[in-house]
């Protein structure tokens, strides 16, 4: 079985991205602007979420799927690449989620 990464997807949703709304469904997110895409996240993300409440395996994969898809063509949507995301990630890498949440609360309550 050939692999299938999150790369793949974003050249996916990229090359989707390009073509018209009455084929892609990517497109017509797209078109309906960035609000749209972002209450499409926010709804897979709670279909994620109660799957994985509710002890559904089977259904966490498909909805994480979905909020992976999401994702992406909402960081399309507002010029975002992957690449970045890794950046953002690769700079917290140095230290612990406890130490970088607790920076950022710090940063929060003094600006």
């Amino acid at each position: 079985m050939p692999s299938f990464t999150i790369r793949d997807l974003e050249r996916r949703v990229q090359a989707r991205a390009r073509e018209s709304a009455e084929v892609s469904y990517t497109r017509k997110l797209l078109d309906r602007g960035v609000d749209h895409c972002a209450k499409k996240f926010g709804e897979e993300a709670v279909e994620a979420t109660i799957a994985a409440v509710g002890e559904d395996r089977q259904g966490l994969v498909r909805e994480a799927a979905d909020v992976l898809y999401h994702l992406l063509v909402l960081l399309h949507a507002r010029g975002i690449s992957l690449d970045e995301v890794e950046a953002e990630l690769g700079a917290r890498s140095h230290q612990s989620g406890l130490e970088e949440k607790a920076a950022r609360k710090k940063a929060e309550t003094s600006g």
